[in-house]
């Protein structure tokens, strides 16, 4: 049996190194590179390291005893103080990792990655701790990947100039509704078009007023045509129109009225008086090739007799 004066020696080594071992963990949490703060059963805070208050703009004070719900948007503070009762009540010891908005002192929204544990005080009632990894950059780039992936995806399968679909996603759709009409015993009609004396326009007055033109015509039409008709810009001057659940006689009609309402509409601000001719044909199991070269001869006997007209192919007996 040890004697007292070596009884008293031990406790005090073992009282200097939980001490010394308090001040180390104290030192690491102020250190830490993430936040770490400590909520009370209630959501208030009792400890907030300095991590913690700089990246959301508060001082220490200006924290200790508030709801967490403080650095949350107003709009959510009463879910997120629903999830820190159940989490304090339940039965986990460990929350499940997740991204929130939250909300710095000055009124900017970041993102975080938090994970949080559950303790005990001395006190014997349980604490949560919470640890914050702010993930605003990485979030902000994700975005810009998004959007840089939607924008070459966008740019893959559309016009840049006019925003139509481009040739290939354009044929890719014609074979789409060639598919469906076999299918379904659907009408389809399929319209080549292209603006007469285009060339002078760009001769006379510039690629740019073209390139007005051609935007405005896109425009143009695809106000005269349904939702459910399709427009391509094939390349240059020339497009496709594509239109579903149409029989000849409505396709041709339908491009009458692109017809009329371009004829009627000057074009940039110089007013220029544009007209089209157009070359139309129904469906009837030819291939796409075939398809577009009874159009193409449509419009080519469009173009011959005069152009500003609409020339359909015979119909296959």
């Amino acid at each position: 049996m040890a004697d007292p004066p070596l009884e008293r020696q031990l406790e005090q080594d073992w009282l200097e190194r939980l001490a010394r071992s308090q001040r180390n963990t104290q030192r690491v949490i102020e250190a830490a590179p993430v936040g770490i703060c400590i909520t009370d059963p209630g959501g208030r805070f009792e400890m907030v390291n300095p991590t913690y208050c700089e990246f959301y703009g508060y001082r220490p004070e200006e924290l200790l005893g508030e709801s967490f719900t403080v650095v949350v948007p107003a709009a959510n503070r009463d879910y997120m103080d629903e999830l820190h009762r159940r989490f304090i009540s339940g039965d986990e010891t460990r929350e499940l990792r997740g991204e929130w908005e939250v909300q710095r002192k000055d009124g900017e929204a970041r993102t975080i990655l938090a994970d949080a544990v559950r303790i005990h005080g001395d006190d014997g009632k349980p604490r949560k701790v919470t640890f914050v990894v702010d993930i605003t950059a990485r979030k902000q780039l994700e975005r810009d990947l998004e959007a840089m992936n939607q924008r070459l995806t966008y740019l893959a399968t559309h016009d840049e100039l006019t925003g139509l679909l481009n040739r290939r996603a354009g044929l890719d759709r014609l074979s789409e509704e060639m598919h469906r009409s076999n299918r379904y015993g659907l009408d389809l009609c399929i319209a080549l078009f292209d603006l007469d004396h285009f060339k002078q326009v760009n001769d006379q007055h510039g690629h740019a007023v073209g390139d007005d033109v051609l935007q405005q015509l896109s425009t143009l039409v695809s106000h005269q045509l349904r939702e459910s008709d399709l427009v391509i810009r094939l390349g240059g001057e020339e497009f496709l129109a594509i239109m579903p659940n149409v029989d000849l006689g409505g396709a041709e009609q339908a491009m009458q009225r692109v017809r009329r309402a371009l004829a009627a509409s000057p074009l940039t601000q110089r007013q220029l008086s544009i007209t089209l001719s157009a070359g139309v044909v129904g469906y009837h199991g030819q291939t796409a090739t075939q398809l577009l070269e009874q159009a193409d001869k449509a419009l080519y006997r469009a173009k011959h007799a005069g152009r500003d007209r609409i020339e359909t192919a015979a119909t296959p007996s």
